[in-house]
């Protein structure tokens, strides 16, 4: 298990899942007055985000899935 959590993005992939997890944020702050439940997912998916970002770790790449950036 510790080897499917290690980081496998570089610096211009962490800042661009912070830069989503800011966007999911705000979001779930805009969505969340009229809908909370909408609020909650989007700020879990903030949260996610943010780890990824944090951990330099994706769950795609580490589930196979690669692209070209």
């Amino acid at each position: 298990m510790a080897k499917f959590f290690q980081p496998n993005i570089e610096r211009k992939g962490r800042i661009i899942r912070a830069v989503i997890g800011l966007v999911f944020f705000v979001a779930a702050l805009i969505v969340g007055q009229s809908a909370w439940w909408a609020g909650l997912v989007l700020g879990a998916g903030a949260a996610f985000t943010w780890f990824e970002a944090a951990r330099g770790w994706c769950a795609a790449r580490a589930c196979g899935i690669k692209t070209k950036y």
